[in-house]
């Protein structure tokens, strides 16, 4: 709403009367005169296309914006993942850390967990509707099970999700978010820390154990194989074993 508001205020038109030249117009003013970088393009070319073509119906946003430049996921190495859980400062944000990293979770499937979901016997959790409103299967740590245990008999009978917040609602992303930064910082770790940043880790070392990217792409639950190889740029410990042949 923000964007197509400040885009209408530019245009001084009401949305009804916007042509394709309007929005031509203004890609251009937000490229030439603002110089506004290409992801900030792109979520500005994202909402109006949502608005008069999703909404209104009118199909005038087809333009191309410059492509979003790739950059490679930050990543902590197994050094600094146990440095970050060493500096937990509770067992439930210690299970929440491990949780993600030995996942690979994205922290909003992991403020939906249920106890229900999580299946002690095969090792394995079940992500119910994930992004793209799709359900998968990923694997958990034989080294955590034990805490989730004990985590679960601590809730009580009545428990429903794995992190229950306020009036049994499940904790938010907001709360996780802030937890793992209060971590990375006693732990000393200058790079930005952040849940993703654990699923990332959790790809990358995977890849260097030698795990097919195949694989990993399903317990990330990517539709395309594409998204997954982003982690053979950042997997250097792989680059490293390799002998040359001269050798």
């Amino acid at each position: 709403m923000r964007h197509n508001r400040l885009f209408l205020d530019y245009t001084k038109k009401e949305p009804e009367n916007i042509n394709e030249d309007d929005i031509r117009n203004y890609m251009s003013y937000l490229i030439s005169d603002l110089n506004l970088k290409s992801r900030s393009v792109s979520l500005k070319k994202s909402a109006l296309k949502f608005f008069y073509d999703e909404i209104l119906k009118k199909n005038i946003v087809n333009l191309k914006t410059p492509k979003i430049p790739k950059s490679n996921p930050e990543v902590l190495s197994k050094d600094e993942i146990l440095l970050l859980i060493e500096n937990a400062g509770s067992s439930k944000t210690k299970l929440i850390m491990e949780l993600l990293y030995s996942t690979g979770l994205r922290v909003s499937e992991l403020v939906r967990l249920k106890i229900s979901d999580i299946n002690f016997g095969d090792k394995t959790l079940r992500v119910k509707s994930g992004k793209g409103n799709k359900d998968r299967i990923t694997i958990i740590s034989q080294k955590v099970l034990g805490s989730l245990e004990g985590h679960i008999k601590g809730l009580g009978d009545s428990a429903e999700y794995l992190f229950p917040g306020h009036e049994n609602n499940n904790l938010t992303t907001r709360n996780v978010q802030k937890i793992i930064q209060s971590a990375a910082s006693r732990a000393g770790i200058k790079k930005k820390v952040t849940p993703h940043v654990l699923r990332h880790s959790f790809a990358t070392h995977l890849l260097e154990n030698g795990t097919d990217i195949r694989l990993i792409q399903e317990l990330l639950g990517h539709s395309q194989l594409s998204t997954t190889q982003i982690y053979t740029h950042v997997s250097r410990e792989q680059i490293k074993k390799i002998k040359s042949p001269l050798d």
